[in-house]
């Protein structure tokens, strides 16, 4: 039943779809709701109880969603193997800086060490920013989504200089070099101040942390994912898929067990990132005491 309604077959819709195979029992719309209440609770739970602590962790993504007057804000993992993990959703009427710091402080209470570096990648909101300061503080490296750079730059400007300087910013990007990059990217707010102002301070607000994958030296293929908020983003456009029948959003908790539900849909068919490989020397370029740290783990539960 849980399988059909992730499909997109609707509780009304279910009882037909049944019938035409087996004589129908128990499929009636409310019986069929209340059933899948159950399950996409359980799921939830599932999710939100997760434990984080055996997983090797360098890079979180967080994103949200709205649903209604709902915003859920979402946790995305990459390991140092190249796997992805979902591992959180909170819940907020805003995506503000108390629903994130909360979302973080409790992937830190399911295990998430604080000790370690990790790489965030945000979209650039403020409140993310924020409260990943708050949680983790400098021992956090933030790389904010280029796309969305480029797509608040682009909306500042008139449309017949829109491609131009959206292909050199873009350009810009895709250079290998943390310096050339940056210089290409200073030389074109530059340009920007005597055309348009306002995509200018658009360009320059938070610059320096778009090109962190840069300056870290990531591989380019690598780059091409830890460079944006996409992998994230396509996890919830599954999350969007999943819950496209709901027409009407009557609680919070529906809004959450919807989400969840979508994100192990998602999680399902992940695959690993493509340069996975550089995660690995990330890891030890990061942290390296963690093999060390995990003998010692090993030693006293060995004692």
């Amino acid at each position: 039943m849980r399988e059909g309604i992730v499909a997109g077959l609707t509780s009304r819709n279910y009882r037909r779809a049944v019938e035409s195979v087996v004589d129908g029992y128990g499929i009636e719309k409310s019986s069929v709701s209340r059933k899948f209440v159950a399950a996409s609770a359980a799921q939830l739970q599932e999710l939100c109880e997760k434990k984080l602590g055996d997983l090797d962790l360098v890079a979180i993504l967080i994103d949200g969603i709205h649903f209604g007057q709902q915003v859920l804000v979402v946790a995305l993992g990459i390991a140092s193997s190249g796997q992805k993990h979902v591992l959180g959703v909170w819940q907020g009427a805003t995506e503000n800086t108390t629903v994130v710091k909360a979302l973080l402080e409790d992937l830190v209470a399911r295990g998430l060490s604080t000790e370690r570096r990790y790489l965030f990648v945000i979209d650039g909101a403020k409140a993310l920013r924020a409260a990943i300061e708050r949680v983790f503080g400098e021992r956090a490296e933030v790389q904010r989504c280029q796309i969305h750079k480029r797509r608040n730059v682009k909306e500042h400007l008139p449309k017949n200089v829109q491609s131009d300087y959206d292909r050199r910013i873009r350009n810009a990007y895709a250079m290998t070099e943390y310096a050339a990059a940056k210089a290409e990217l200073e030389k074109i707010f530059r340009q920007l101040e005597r055309v348009n102002p306002g995509a200018a301070r658009s360009l320059e607000e938070g610059l320096e942390e778009t090109l962190t994958v840069h300056r870290l030296g990531v591989g380019w293929l690598l780059r091409r994912t830890l460079a944006s908020t996409n992998a994230i983003e396509s996890c919830l456009s599954t999350v969007e898929r999943v819950a496209r029948n709901v027409k009407r959003w009557r609680s919070g908790g529906q809004a959450l067990r919807w989400t969840a539900t979508g994100l192990l849909e998602a999680e399902r068919k992940f695959r690993k990132v493509k340069g996975f490989r550089d995660l690995a020397t990330l890891q030890r370029k990061w942290n390296p005491s963690l093999p060390a740290q995990a003998g010692l783990t090993q030693q006293s539960q060995a004692a």
